[in-house]
């Protein structure tokens, strides 16, 4: 293999960090550049070693690299890609290259979905890992959207066939604006939730639809399809495999069926049947039927790929979740942070039902940062409100990068605040982390349960939020 020169314009994304790790893995020389490198990606790539230039600019591409990865978040403008466009240097993306440098000669495990992605690929991850330690050939390859706490990473290369990778829909790069997910051809695939998402590259729910559909059809006759049974968004998606299809959830008539689910604190359990037979009873260290869910889907298609029940067991029991997804980030004078990487309103709703599950009576307070590309704009506004009045208390940031959603389609978090308040849950609004952590923190009382949801940095208030309670006089807090 000849190793060449790699840079990656916005490396800091979470699939772009595991790619240029991968790339290093494999003995290329790999350089990146981002606009804002935050945590859990700009540490790992710091572990690695790996070069990121902070901002974009033409120097970042001297000396002239082979190839230039282009992530999809970068558009034309950026001075680095126009500087690329000019020269003529070779570019490519992420979901192309993946394709290309490590996926022939693989067994493609694809997980797919609205929601669950990232939890669902570490899970089924975890579940090969735990079995090449007798099944040694079922070692994993993988490249997961966000940092696997069982691996520490969230991307590993290794030269058996098993290779699983989470399925993003969405798109490609500013020359592919297809889905990145048909670049992967799945021989088997989990198919979690369909709902309307991405509201800046998709116009309606048909359209979201027809994505996940062609990579249906991408699944050959001889693979499966693992999907959620209670979505008709889903069956309507599968509904024209060419392929074995399983259906999971809390339907008795599906294939996989779960029973018998109970939560005790952040501990879930379950007996999972397969085509009406016992399966197995499984224990999963995390809260929420949402993650019983996921646990299940990965099972499924672990247990069709071969995999022994015993080790499905035994990873699904000492899995360790996924970092900000349900982190907690602190716990100071008996008042619970917790991180989660919130960009929908169902996902939202999913984390709240979670936390009321794992701290029982205890007021939950809800900081909200509208930042996906979803939450920015108006169109999910009422979902969001539902979502929120889980909580006892809402605190909304303003709309992340605002001025680039036109007004017409903006989230206005002055309305949702004002809608929550009609249900009687206290809601504001403050600009930013600075005037959240210093209107907030005279506020809360040891028992607290803070919910931060947002799919960024957030200005950093998973740090200042800890520090300023931390300082808060010990009686105002009690």
């Amino acid at each position: 293999m000849k190793t060449k020169h790699i840079h990656l314009i916005g490396i800091c994304g979470t699939a772009m960090a595991s790619l240029a790790g991968m790339l290093q893995q494999i003995g290329h020389s790999v350089t990146g550049s981002d606009a804002a490198a935050y945590p859990p990606m700009s540490d790992q790539l710091a572990a690695l070693r790996i070069p990121v230039h902070e901002p974009y600019a033409e120097i970042n591409l001297t000396p002239r690299p082979d190839l230039v990865v282009v992530g999809n978040a970068i558009s034309r403008g950026n001075v680095e890609l126009e500087y690329v466009l000019d020269q003529r240097i070779p570019f490519t993306s992420m979901a192309a290259l993946l394709h290309d440098e490590f996926l022939p000669n693989r067994e493609s495990l694809v997980v797919a979905g609205t929601h669950g992605k990232t939890t669902t690929t570490s899970m089924l991850a975890w579940i090969y890992e735990v079995a090449s330690h007798t099944h040694p050939e079922l070692a994993p390859s993988f490249l997961i959207g966000g940092l696997a706490e069982n691996f520490g990473r969230s991307f590993l290369v290794r030269g058996t066939r098993p290779f699983l990778l989470e399925g993003d829909e969405y798109d490609t790069a500013f020359f592919d604006k297809g889905p990145k997910f048909l670049h992967y051809f799945p021989d088997a695939a989990i198919l979690t939730h369909v709902e309307f998402d991405h509201a800046d590259i998709y116009p309606d729910l048909p359209a979201v639809k027809t994505a996940f559909k062609r990579l249906v059809n991408l699944i050959p006759r001889r693979g499966r399809v693992v999907a959620f049974d209670a979505s008709l968004n889903v069956t309507e998606c599968i509904d024209r495999a060419f392929c074995a299809v399983e259906r999971y959830g809390l339907l008795p008539s599906s294939y996989w069926h779960i029973a018998n689910l109970t939560h005790e604190g952040t501990t879930s359990t379950w007996d999972l049947r397969r085509k009406g037979e016992p399966f197995a009873t499984l224990t999963l260290p995390m809260a929420g039927e949402h993650n019983a869910f996921n646990a299940t889907a990965a099972a499924a298609l672990a247990a069709g790929q071969g995999v022994p029940t015993e080790a499905i067991v035994e990873a699904l029991a000492t899995f360790r979740s996924v970092k900000r997804r349900l982190e907690v980030r602190a716990e100071v004078h008996g008042i619970t942070i917790i991180d989660d990487f919130a960009h929908h309103p169902t996902a939202i709703r999913e984390t709240l039902r979670a936390l009321r599950t794992s701290y029982r009576g205890r007021r939950l307070v809800a900081i909200l940062e509208p930042r996906s590309n979803t939450l920015r704009r108006n169109v999910f506004e009422q979902d969001l409100v539902d979502s929120l009045a889980l909580a006892d208390q809402v605190v909304l940031a303003g709309v992340f990068k605002s001025e680039s959603i036109p007004v017409t389609e903006r989230l206005h978090p002055e309305n949702v605040a004002a809608s929550l308040r009609a249900r009687n849950i206290p809601a504001t609004v403050y600009p930013d982390a600075d005037a959240i952590v210093e209107a907030l923190t005279p506020q809360l009382k040891s028992g607290d349960v803070i919910a931060i949801l947002s799919n960024g940095g957030f200005g950093n208030i998973y740090e200042k939020l800890p520090n300023a309670i931390a300082e808060a006089p010990a009686d105002i807090l009690n």
